[in-house]
């Protein structure tokens, strides 16, 4: 306790808090064996010189074999009979055998108990004190450690609210040493609050990774974050799978965490300010036996950040909208976004594949790009896990399926579909416009991913007037739309 002198206000309420209560502690020490068993009905709990009862009963069970022998010695010399014998049977217990040459030696004390052709046998209160202990003694031993114990655990009952208090207390400040051993070896830096609603985190790390890479001798690649208030609210994430995205999310929320309750944390410098609530959706997971598929998960729980962040929470989003339809998912995750934006105005940080999102730093003042570098050399892909300025210019999920080992016959199949697709892939900027911009009329409709329908066949679709529109002309038209698709 002398090491808390002089300590911060908190660790002192601690110490002050801190009980020991000294007559438990006493007995508990004079009363329990240093190696007590672990099960108190195999007896030795209660610690030698505690309890001179319970210490003679167990001197009697352990030695009854040397105690008669000195008795034996003793009544010899007393009586100065060298045959004497002291002996046990089941029919009269412990008792002194004199042989009739020798019955004129028996001091009066001895009483006699039975008489043979040769001997007599005698008893002596001493024998009988020592018989009714012998007999018994291991199971009075036991019988007497358990009333110890039950008189010690009604005494540590008593002081159990103390008890748990003094726990409480020392667990906090074992938290608080822990937290400082921990920020003194991994080098951690004490974090400072803004007032103005900035969060700069430069070289961030996250802490439970950055132990495991250097355990199989490793380095983590430290990170920087940026926001504000202002234009950099929002944060997009692009890159590929396995370059990092999700621990750079993860590493966030854990710094923004353990600043606020107290701790330094993993970085070079860190200003944060003060958030209300952590809000995440990262990861997939099921629900069957509810019946609640992975996407049904993702919306519910997505659900309930839209409906309970504020502007001073910290959103943490990874792939919204990924487990259903490309162009649902792509909706629905823009949507997601403009509506934390325009509505909630929390911080966000927000990794997604969905490259046609990365055109919302463009349209929301508060949105910017972030991606996660990788370098091609030859045909090896490189992750190097640096967060830089400006979105992704692809996903190399191709790439990563190699790394994976798919047969190449499928990685080739894969190439010749996505070059496929993306020759024909227009944006669908215009059709995901925030509210406040032109909604086109009447039905959308849904282009899928392996759909072979042009972009333009289904705007020429989608502008017929069906009601004036003459059988003749319906099928003229159904003849160009066939011809057009087939040059495709």
């Amino acid at each position: 306790r002398p090491a808390l002198a002089g300590a911060p206000w908190r660790l002192a309420e601690a110490d002050a808090a801190l009980d020991e209560v000294p007559e438990l502690r006493d007995h508990i020490l004079a009363a329990i064996a240093e190696d007590a068993p672990a099960n108190p009905a195999d007896g030795g709990v209660i610690r030698r010189g505690y309890s001179a009862e319970l210490d003679e009963l167990r001197h009697l069970a352990t030695h009854s074999r040397q105690i008669i022998a000195a008795i034996e010695a003793r009544e010899r010399q007393r009586t100065g009979i060298a045959s004497l014998k002291v002996r046990f049977n089941n029919v009269f217990g412990f008792y002194i055998e004199i042989s009739k040459a020798n019955l004129h030696l028996a001091p009066p004390d001895y009483e006699r108990k039975q008489t043979l052709v040769n001997a007599e046998r005698f008893t002596t209160p001493e024998l009988k004190e020592l018989e009714a202990k012998v007999l018994d003694a291991e199971e009075r031993a036991l019988d007497l450690e358990r009333t110890i114990l039950a008189t010690l655990r009604a005494e540590a009952a008593a002081a159990a609210p103390r008890v748990r208090a003094t726990a409480a207390a020392v667990a906090e400040i074992d938290f608080y040493c822990a937290l400082a051993e921990t920020a003194v070896a991994r080098r951690y830096v004490r974090p400072r609050f803004s007032e103005t609603g900035e969060m700069k985190i430069v070289a961030g790390r996250h802490p439970v990774i950055e132990k495991l890479a250097e355990a199989e001798a490793g380095h983590f690649i430290p990170n920087d974050l940026y926001l504000d208030r202002g234009s950099h609210r929002m944060a997009l994430i692009t890159g590929p799978n396995m370059g990092g995205k999700s621990t750079y999310l993860r590493q966030a929320a854990l710094i923004a965490v353990m600043a606020q309750m107290g701790s330094f944390v993993p970085a070079t410098e860190a200003v944060l300010t003060v958030i209300d609530r952590v809000f995440t959706r990262i990861g997939a997971s099921d629900n069957l036996a509810r019946g609640r598929s992975t996407f049904m998960v993702e919306m519910t729980e997505t659900a309930v950040i839209l409906n309970s962040a504020t502007e001073r929470s910290l959103i943490v989003l990874d792939e919204i909208g990924r487990g259903t339809a490309t162009y649902d998912g792509l909706a629905l995750a823009w949507a997601v976004l403009e509506y934390i934006h325009d509505r909630i105005g929390a911080y966000t940080l927000f990794a997604t594949h969905y490259h046609e999102l990365t055109e919302l730093a463009g349209r929301l003042d508060g949105v910017v790009n972030l991606h996660v570098s990788v370098k091609e050399s030859g045909d090896q892909l490189i992750f190097l896990r640096r967060v830089e300025p400006g979105s992704a210019d692809r996903s190399y999920g191709i790439e990563v399926a190699r790394l994976a080992a798919l047969p190449a016959e499928v990685i080739e199949r894969a190439r010749e579909i996505l070059a496929l697709h993306e020759k024909k892939e227009e944006t669908v900027s215009e059709e995901l416009e925030a509210p406040k911009r032109r909604r086109p009329a009447g039905p959308e409709l849904q282009i899928r991913l392996f759909e072979p329908v042009g972009w333009q066949i289904a705007e020429r679709i989608r502008q017929l007037d069906i009601d004036n529109l003459r059988p003749v002309e319906a099928l003229q038209l159904l003849a160009e739309l066939k011809e057009e698709l087939g040059r495709r």
